[in-house]
């Protein structure tokens, strides 16, 4: 007999497993995301073992601890590779944006919590590279006009366009011309909480149980870097001259 348990609330964190082998428990404890403790227990018979470790589980389910269908302490991690892979795959599982997010959760559900985790602190880590000057500049020329929040919503669209893509804005936010649809503004933002509703579907949890557990597991959120602007949102000619491209074709018909 094997069995799982999870702790997670506001305050607490935590695993707890225990492991039957014939007349002996073995049982592992600790902080999520971290090795933890293990003690092992001897008895006379096999059944008084498996008395005593059905006790141990009523016990920690009184506490408030829950059946954990995984070890996620054990959970393997999602790599960079795997998840431009994802983004990639879910272009193919339709036509529009919302039947690919949709798949996107589905499959991130299917995933290990600390793969879920490790699949949003792969995001983060490539939405903080886009916070740049030049791309808001170049949001701010698509759209004409662009506040913090469509700034946000901006960054996920274009981390949702792939790897390719990405990279190439960063380096040249003008290589986004056709990538842009003239029907619709560049903006995802459901792409930003794809994760925790993945989460809380595999889990029946909540937001801030997602929180508590990555802040475990992953621990690298931090403050959204500061930018220095180069460039006035009422100096259209200073706009005009840093992207010349996106300012004739949207300087005087943005998109939205």
């Amino acid at each position: 007999m094997e069995k799982s348990l999870v702790c997670i609330t506001a305050f607490s964190n935590k695993f707890w497993k225990i492991k039957v082998q014939g007349n002996m428990f073995i049982v592992s404890y600790g902080k999520i995301g971290m090795q933890g403790s293990i003690n092992t227990k001897e008895f006379s018979s096999e059944e008084h073992c498996l008395r005593e470790a059905n006790k141990l589980i009523q016990s920690k389910l009184k506490k408030g601890y829950r059946e954990q269908e995984e070890n996620i302490v054990q959970a393997r991690q999602m790599t960079e590779a795997e998840f431009w892979q994802l983004i990639d795959a879910a272009h193919q599982k339709g036509d529009f944006m919302e039947e690919q997010i949709e798949w996107l959760i589905e499959q991130l559900a299917r995933k290990s919590i600390n793969e879920i985790v490790h699949f949003d602190s792969q995001f983060n880590r490539v939405y903080q590279k886009s916070y740049t000057s030049d791309l808001w500049a170049a949001a701010y020329i698509v759209m004409g006009g662009c506040s913090d929040d469509s700034f946000d919503y901006f960054r996920a669209w274009l981390v949702f366009a792939g790897k390719e893509v990405y990279e190439q804005a960063i380096a040249d936010p003008e290589s986004i011309m056709p990538y842009l649809d003239e029907e619709e503004v560049p903006q995802f933002e459901d792409l930003l909480s794809c994760a925790t509703i993945a989460f809380e579907e595999k889990t029946g949890l909540e937001q801030e149980d997602f929180l508590n557990i990555y802040n475990s597991l992953a621990g690298d959120e931090g403050p959204t870097p500061e930018i220095e602007f180069d460039w006035d949102e009422d100096d259209e000619a200073t706009l005009s001259r840093k992207f010349p491209k996106l300012w004739a074709k949207y300087g005087e018909d943005p998109l939205g």
